[in-house]
């Protein structure tokens, strides 16, 4: 269960950062709410990286190389799709305030994009900061069949091949489970996180 720990409408990058190297990541209740609050679930969602899990399915469309997959090439457009009303999500926490945030973080080297492209057309993507040797996963949006998910693996190879140790998901859903994703106690996360801090900021973009 997540618990509120505060509004700030006076967020800053930093604050932002400092926030996810203690265990805590901002919401808002919907898009139209200028305000935040800090989450801290006493169950974290986490993705061991050493024990992803693709289905064969999957791995066979993958092989297909049915989109182009691309790192950062335009960020504020997939938190954009992310913040999206759909039929499958009437709602939305990730409001105009979040947005600024993120893209700051992009441009300051803490927030990345994972993104598939048919052409000229973004269908699918996510988005997440990185701090340390941790990847704290934020949202992720789909507008073909798989293209989330593929992104997802692409995700996971990069951590690995760059030496990241934590995938944060936040919390758990039946989709993620899918992949190996568990609940993870407070307490632990913490230990989990604290070790992940005292890296230094591991690169993820290229370049």
């Amino acid at each position: 269960m997540a618990g509120p720990r505060g509004r700030n409408p006076g967020i800053t990058p930093e604050i932002l950062l400092r926030a996810y190297s203690i265990g805590l990541f901002p919401m808002a209740e919907s898009a139209d709410d200028p305000e935040i609050f800090w989450v801290e679930p006493e169950l974290r969602g986490v993705l061991p990286l050493d024990g992803f899990h693709v289905s064969k399915s999957l791995a066979k469309t993958i092989r297909r190389r049915p989109f182009d997959i691309r790192f950062n090439s335009n960020f504020d457009a997939v938190i954009a799709a992310c913040a999206e009303q759909t039929s499958g999500r009437p709602s939305t926490w990730i409001n105009k305030t979040i947005r600024s945030l993120y893209s700051t973080l992009n441009h300051i080297g803490h927030a990345h994009s994972v993104e598939a492209w048919e052409g000229d057309r973004l269908v699918g993507g996510l988005y997440g900061v990185s701090l340390g040797s941790a990847f704290f996963g934020e949202s992720m949006f789909s507008r073909r069949t798989d293209a989330s998910k593929i992104c997802l693996v692409y995700l996971v190879e990069r951590l690995k091949q760059r030496g990241f140790t934590l995938l944060d998901t936040q919390f758990t859903t039946e989709h993620l489970k899918t992949f190996g994703a568990v609940d993870v106690p407070k307490d632990d996360y913490a230990r989990m996180l604290e070790k992940a801090m005292e890296s230094p900021n591991l690169s993820f973009s290229d370049g």
